[in-house]
């Protein structure tokens, strides 16, 4: 496996943080006010897709941005920067019937997670 980073600078980046925000030129394929559903994937590699958001709907609250796909830079397939975005999922929808009306989870949702319901 090639290295991916120096040994050498292992102590500098975890004191200090690493940058994975990134500039890109895709436009944002989501925006505030969008219903949209977590999409129902099950890969055998790294995802940050929780299992209990997927196949679910939500509403996209705000974009926060571009950053490194942790999926493919996980498996060193390079960055894949999209776009990230926050969405709100009814405690309900996430739940079942007997959820808290008045909770919501927010998350954090990678754009290749998520897809417009029609």
């Amino acid at each position: 496996m090639p290295e991916m980073f120096p040994a050498s600078g292992v102590e500098e980046l975890v004191r200090t943080g690493g940058p994975c925000r990134r500039d890109v030129e895709v436009p944002a394929g989501f925006k505030p006010g969008d219903k949209v559903r977590a999409k129902n994937l099950h890969p055998k590699t790294h995802t940050r897709l929780p299992r209990y958001v997927r196949g679910k709907i939500g509403e996209v609250i705000e974009g926060r941005g571009a950053f490194v796909f942790p999926d493919t830079s996980a498996l060193q397939q390079g960055e894949k920067p999209q776009h990230v975005y926050c969405v709100r999922f009814e405690a309900e929808e996430l739940w079942g019937p007997d959820a808290d009306r008045s909770c919501a989870n927010y998350i954090e949702l990678w754009e290749d997670y998520i897809e417009h319901v029609k």
